[in-house]
Formats: C-alpha cells, structure tokens, sequence
C-alpha cells in the first residue's frame, strides 16, 4: 500500500512539474527556403588516394584527397553505392580518417531543384556507447537491486527533464537561472521520493539538497558578477551568437550550468547523511537530537573529505587540455588565473564545492530534527 501511495505521489508531482514549466517566448521562426539536411549511415568499401597537389594560395600546404566508395545503409539511398571526396588537411582532430569497413555517418543536404550532395561526416560511434551503458544498467541492476532500478529510473526523469523541459525553455526565451532552479527543485523532490518514498529521510535529503544548490547558485552569481563572467568564455558558447533567430542570456546559461553541476553531488551527500542518520536512530533509538547531530556532522565531515576532492579532480580533468596548452606555452600564472576560461572553471569548481559543504549541516540539521522528533522550542 505504501509503494502505490508512493508512486501515486510520484506521478501527480512530475504532472504537477512538466504543467508548471512556463513557455514565455515565440518558437524560434525557421525559414522555408533553407536546404533540407539529412543524415544517414553507410559502410566504406573502399578507399583511393588521389595524387596531392601544392596549393600556392594555402602558402605550399598539401593536402591529401581521398575517393572513397561507401554503400548507404539508410535513407533513400539504401542499399546504393556512391563516390565521394574526402579531404586530408594533415590536422588530427580536424581530419576524418575512414578505412574500409568503416561505419560511417553521411551528411546530405538537398537544395530545392538541385541534386542532393553528400559529405562524409564522422563515424558511427552509437553501438559501442550502447553497449557501454547496457554494462552500467546491468551492473546497476545486478548490484543494487530494487534501489538499483529506482535510481534508473530517477536518472531517466532527470534526462528527460533536461533534454525535453530545460534546453527547450532556454532556447524559446526563458530565463536560463529561474527556469534551472524549477528544474532542479522538481529534480530533486522526484529523485528522493524514488529513491526513499515518502519518509523523513527523502524530506531532509531533498531539504539538504535544496539548501546547498541554492547557496551554492546565490555565491556564483555574486563572485560572477563581481569577475565579469560573461558566459562567453568558451567556443561553443560563442557560437551560439551566430544562430539566427537565437537570443538567449548566456551569462544566466553559465549560472544555472554552475548550478546544474552542483546538483549531483549535493544530491549524493545529502542521501548519504541522512540515510546514515536514519540508520544510526535504528540502531540506537534512544539517541537525542544533538548526538545525532554529532553523528551526522562527523559522517558529513568525512564526506567532505573525499567528495570535495572529488569535485575538483573532476573539473580539473575536463580542463586538462587547456591547462597542459598553457604549460607547453609557459604561461605566467598572472595570465591563468584571470583569463575567463580558468575563471570560469575554478568558480565553478569551488561554487559546486561550496553547495557540497552547507548541504552536510543542513540536511545532518533537518535528519536528525525529525528522527529525534523534537519540537524545534527544544533546541
């Protein structure tokens, strides 16, 4: 009965949640006369090197063509085999480079009362990253059991409320932080109520959460705005000012990414202390609100130890690239540090830190309040 009672509870919150997102703008206007783009699978077969030539207005750089015979494996054009070009610049991370067998992803593009053209466009990538996640729902599964399923099932609430709420808002107009802390409070409370139903621990966990995310995008947005953060900082982010049609606040895309970052691991201490709470209440019922207090400190403190840590390496590794191109280069320190994109990375870095940290006495505070079920008077 409790587990319907759940579910129950669960669904009319994630209704409640999809109906309370708010779209606030016009759906970007796309033109009928742009060229229709497709893209579709094929298989090399073979491959011919054509005889490079010396190109004077490149100042001499050579670059190497290819002819390259694939069969499409979809599309229209399935089963057919087709000739096309592909360029060798001698640059790795620019250059396509197929041999045969390959799987290969093909770029058509079609201009009304003009023959389609194909391109290749990079290598089909989807099976391997489907067998690795069929490993992690197994391992999940297999491992963790009924909470192992829970938690898939939370982690597709949380993609779906992502790919499918927040990305579309923001292209539509919403303001990226608002319409992030809608999300990640609808996140939150679903997640927890998945994970431990309707209890007191998913109620501190998901208070612990909360508190810490919101300090944490409350310190971002100061320290951004006193760093002049612009959100800019990063090639993607730059391209989105050539999308036509597109205007979106990227300094506000940049604060609720900080936020969104933060999210995980909050999440992670906050059920760790409060689970650890509810299991120390079990073992010792007679224990006051102030030695469960000192109990939830102590885990949270050792937490914090591990996960802080944690969080940096984790930033400090996407950013690997970049530190190690400056180092080749000797970079002074003075150039590092205030450049947008490190600043960029190290306030997100500590900001998600920083919400880990107050969500340990917030969600130890809240756990043991109503494991103890004292009345706040007796504090």
């Amino acid at each position: 009965m409790r587990r319907i009672k759940t579910l129950i509870g669960v669904l009319t919150l994630f209704t409640i949640f999809i109906g309370a997102i708010p779209v606030l703008a016009n759906p970007i206007v796309s033109d009928e006369n742009m060229p229709v783009e497709t893209y579709e699978k094929a298989r090399v077969i073979e491959i011919v090197n054509i005889e490079p030539e010396d190109d004077e207005g490149m100042e001499g750089l050579v670059f190497q063509e290819q002819l390259v015979t694939v069969k499409m494996l979809s599309g229209e054009s399935k089963g057919q085999t087709i000739e096309v070009t592909n360029t060798l610049s001698g640059s790795k991370g620019w250059d396509l480079e197929v041999k045969p067998n390959d799987k290969v992803i093909m770029y058509k593009v079609e201009h009304e009362g003009e023959p389609a053209e194909l391109f290749l466009y990079d290598l089909v990538r989807v099976p391997y990253l489907s067998y690795l996640i069929i490993f992690f729902v197994l391992s999940l599964v297999i491992i963790g059991g009924i909470k192992g399923v829970k938690s898939l099932v939370a982690l597709g609430l949380t993609v779906l409320a992502i790919y499918k709420i927040l990305l579309p808002a923001i292209l539509k107009g919403s303001s990226p932080l608002l319409i992030t802390i809608v999300i990640i409070i609808g996140v939150t409370m679903l997640t927890m109520l998945i994970i431990a139903g309707f209890s007191k621990k998913s109620a501190s966990a998901t208070m612990g959460t909360i508190g810490g995310v919101i300090i944490a995008g409350i310190i971002a947005l100061i320290i951004g705005n006193l760093a002049h953060l612009t959100g800019f900082a990063s090639e993607e982010s730059r391209m989105l000012l050539h999308v036509e049609g597109l205007d979106i606040n990227m300094q506000g895309v940049l604060f609720a990414g900080i936020i969104i970052g933060a999210l995980g691991a909050t999440m992670d201490v906050a059920m760790s202390i409060a689970s650890s709470i509810e299991e120390i209440k079990k073992a010792n019922p007679d224990l006051s609100f102030k030695e469960l207090m000192r109990s939830g400190m102590n885990v949270g403190q050792d937490i914090m130890g591990t996960m802080t840590n944690t969080l940096i390496l984790a930033y400090t590794g996407g950013a690997l690239p970049l530190l190690i191109l400056y180092m080749a280069y000797d970079t002074s320190a003075i150039e590092i540090l205030n450049s947008e994109l490190i600043a960029t990375e190290v306030v997100r870095a500590v900001v998600g830190s920083i919400g880990l940290v107050f969500s340990v006495p917030i969600t130890a505070f809240v756990a043991s309040l109503l494991a103890a079920k004292e009345k706040v008077k007796s504090l």
